[in-house]
Parts: C-alpha cells; structure tokens; sequence
C-alpha cells in the first residue's frame, strides 16, 4: 500500500481522514499545519500528500506551491469547503492533481486517494525509466565502442545503423545469441530524433503469454486474478522513445494479432479496458529465429513479418569476423579490468592466439564473459593463456580450420546445425543438465538455450523454462 501525508488544523476532520485511509490498508502520517507538513515530507518519502486549503499560517495553496518546488513529482490533493472551488482551481494550477469538497463521505476520499495513487505509481514509473535511459546515454560513448569492429562485414552494418537511426522505420535486427542485437537497438535508439524519449526493453522470451500481453499493452484492474491495480504497458512507457522487442519470434499467435494493430493503428487497448489510447513509440525488434521459415511453418503470421521487416539489419556471427576478435578482447579487458582486476593492462599475443582458436558459439558475449574470468584469476598486469578458460587454454579448434568441408549433399547449414548440436549435447552433459549452467557455459540466454535443447530433442517440445530442471 502507499504512504500518506495529511495536513490539516482541524483536529477531527484529520483524524477521520487518517482513519479512512488507514483502514484501506495506508500507512498515514498526519500533522496540523502547512510548516509541519513541508518538514514531513522532507523526511518521507510520500506517495501522496491531502492538504486542506484554508489554515492558519501557511495555507493550501502555499504548501502545493512549495512542495512542488521541492519536488515536481509530487502528487498533492487539496480538501476545500463548499463556496470555495474558484480557490481550489487556484491550487491545480499551482500543481494540485484534484481537489475534494467537505463534507465528503469515506468512499469519495478513497476514490480521490486512489486516483492520486495511480498518478503517482505512473510518475515515479517514468521517473525511474528517464533515470535509466540517462544512464545509458551517459554511458553511450561505451555502448557503441561495445559495437567494436573494422571487419568489413561490421563497417557495413555501422553504416546502415547510421543511415537507419535517422528514420523513424521500423527496424527486425536478425543474429545469432550474443552478437549484440540490443546494442544495435540502443545505438539507434541513442543516435535518433527520439534519444530524449524512453528506451523500453520487453524480452519476449521470458515471459508467459498472458504475462506477456499485459507487459506489452497494460491492464486494467480486475482485469484478471491479481490485477489489483491499473498497470502501464510497455507501450504506454515507451510513448515518445523507443520500444525494443528482443526474441519478437517467440511471441504467441494471439498477441501477434494484438501487436499487428498497434504497429498499423498506433493505438491499443489495456487487457480488460474499453478506453482506445493513441501511442507513438519507434518499435525495434530482434530475433535469432528465421521469421521467413516461422511463416511457412504457420507459427508468425506473415502481416506482421511483413510491418517488422521494414529496415533489417544482420549482425555477423563471431566466427565470419576472426579479425576483429583480438580489438574485441582488448576492449573487454580496459571495460571490465578497473572493477575486476586494476593490474590487467594488456593481453600477451600468446592468449590473443589461444582465443582465436575457438569457435565462440555464443559470440561476442561468450567472449565478453571469457574475458572477465580470466581477469578474475589474472596474476600479472597480462593476461597469458594460464589465466583462460581450460578449454581455451589448451588445444581447440581454429576458427577457420577443422570443420567439416560441404559435399554436395550436405548443404552449409546442415553442417553447422550438426556441429551445434554437438557443442550443446557436450555442454549439457558437462553442466549434469541443469539448464541455466549449460546456458552459461554455451555463452547464451537461457530462453535460446530452451529453443535449441527443443530443437535438437533434447526437451520434450513445448516444455516451458518453469517445467523444466
């Protein structure tokens, strides 16, 4: 429940107010004048504030006025007599959401209060989301060196994130886990008109369709068992920003129908609600999947491949881009060293070549993750290959050396799926199968870690994450 803060000088209206609302489950704090009320929420915090308007000393009007000076989130609600609306208005304009007349019965209070709660929960909401969005763009300059790469493939994919972010397009970023389709989003996010709106980020993957469609389009309360209040959707969140859909291909059929109208209407409704709301959010979404083939499987519906797939953008895998492997590890190593280990300096060319001998099934942050390790066992200011990964410091197979050569019955991609499927049997039978170990040690998520154990018939299919050990 929330925390209250009355103010008023008359004795018995005060106290039947805190009655009311404590009886609903608040914690209420209540004092007798305006000067004690500004010391009180100093000292909060308050997700709600109930002033009368006529006291002795500092009036209604005068406590809005300074606590929304102190803090223009606050959320104030003002309790006039009748005769005395044109005053009341006086008060909403200096910030004030509503006001109250007396005498009120106990239900008008508690409807007043959780209307005031609602805008307060949305506020602190958006205030926590600015908070985090100025975080990344503070840490921007990091987020696109983390886009690290003079390849050729890379250079050319920097090339259309520039071009794209200028847009307003709706943008599919394909690539496999770990190749860094959410820094992609958010540095198109970060070098758009919309970098001063939010960056909202929904992964699709992890959640159930019911929970799903309620992160995506809000609910209502009593929308279903639970929904014991009115919830913003992502959408909502992300009005004015940027909403980034990570795994769009795991999305069920029913919200894909839902997510088709909001991408061609730009308007939804929450779960449970009749209101139609307007929305103006650059939608980014990413996948790992082949959408084109989940189509003529009949599992994404082809409209909205078709609104998704705009702009796409591809990320190559580690592997096709060895040359940028050694730059990759060195940036790694000057992000992670001044928290993990103020030593490490450098890498010695003997690890450097030790790394380009693996594979790196799970990409960029396989390697990311590799490279923290092995800072945390470093002894020296260089990393050498004692400080690696056993696997990595021994003997393992060349990037471009070792693999299968294609026959002509055996096209590229069966190859690879084979060679796959054989890095997760190894991984899960080394991490006992449990799931979450096998994914840490593939370098994955553990959703795309369920997809591929389903793929390959090591799951029954359709075994959701909270079923499985």
């Amino acid at each position: 429940m929330a925390r209250i803060l009355v103010i008023d000088d008359h004795d018995t209206l005060r106290e039947g107010m805190t009655v009311t609302l404590t009886r609903s489950g608040h914690t209420v704090s209540a004092v007798r004048s305006g000067a004690d009320g500004l010391a009180a929420y100093k000292k909060g915090p308050f997700d709600l504030v109930v002033t009368d308007l006529k006291m002795d000393g500092m009036d209604g009007i005068a406590v809005t006025r300074a606590l929304k000076q102190a803090d223009p989130g606050a959320v104030v609600m003002v309790v006039t007599a009748f005769g005395t609306i044109e005053t009341a208005v006086q008060a909403m304009q200096e910030g004030a959401y509503d006001f109250i007349t007396k005498p009120f019965p106990p239900e008008v209070l508690r409807a007043k209060v959780d209307k005031g709660l609602e805008l307060s929960a949305t506020r602190r909401q958006v205030e926590r989301l600015t908070a985090r969005t100025d975080a990344h763009d503070a840490d921007a300059a990091l987020t696109h060196r983390d886009l690290v790469g003079d390849s050729e493939p890379m250079q050319r994919l920097l090339a259309q994130v520039r071009k794209v972010a200028a847009s307003d397009a709706t943008v599919l970023v394909r690539g496999e886990s770990g190749t860094g389709k959410e820094l992609v989003a958010r540095m198109i996010h970060q070098r758009s008109p919309r970098k001063d709106g939010p960056f909202v980020v929904v992964h699709c993957a992890a959640l159930a369709e019911t929970l799903l469609e309620s992160e995506l389009f809000g609910h209502e309360r009593g929308a279903f068992t639970g929904a014991v209040k009115r919830k913003l959707g992502r959408f909502e969140l992300a009005d004015g920003g940027t909403l980034f859909l990570d795994e769009i291909g795991e999305i069920p059929a029913s919200v894909q129908t839902k997510l088709l109208r909001v991408l061609q209407e730009k308007e939804l409704q929450r779960v449970g609600g009749e209101e139609t709301l307007k929305v103006d959010v650059r939608v980014v979404s990413a996948t790992h999947r082949d959408l084109q083939a989940e189509v003529k499987a009949g599992r994404f519906r082809e409209d909205l491949y078709y609104r998704l797939h705009i702009v796409p953008l591809t990320l190559p895998p580690l592997r096709e881009r060895p040359e940028d492997l050694p730059a990759l590890a060195r940036h790694f190593v000057a992000k992670h060293a001044p928290r993990v280990n103020r030593r490490v300096t450098g890498i010695d060319d003997a690890t450097l070549h030790a790394l380009t001998r693996h594979a790196w099934p799970g990409n960029v942050r396989e390697l990311e993750n590799v490279m923290e390790q092995a800072l945390v066992f470093a002894e020296g200011d260089t990393l050498t290959p004692q400080d690696l990964p056993s696997h990595l410091a021994g003997q393992t197979p060349r990037m471009d050396a070792g693999l299968p050569v294609p026959q002509g019955d055996r096209p590229l991609p069966e190859i690879l799926e084979d060679l796959e499927r054989q890095l997760i049997a190894r991984a899960y039978e080394k991490a006992g199968g449990v799931k979450t170990e096998t994914a840490r040690l593939l370098g994955i998520k553990t959703s795309a870690l369920y997809y591929k154990l389903e793929k390959y018939g090591f799951l029954p299919r359709g075994e959701r994450p909270e079923e499985a050990s």
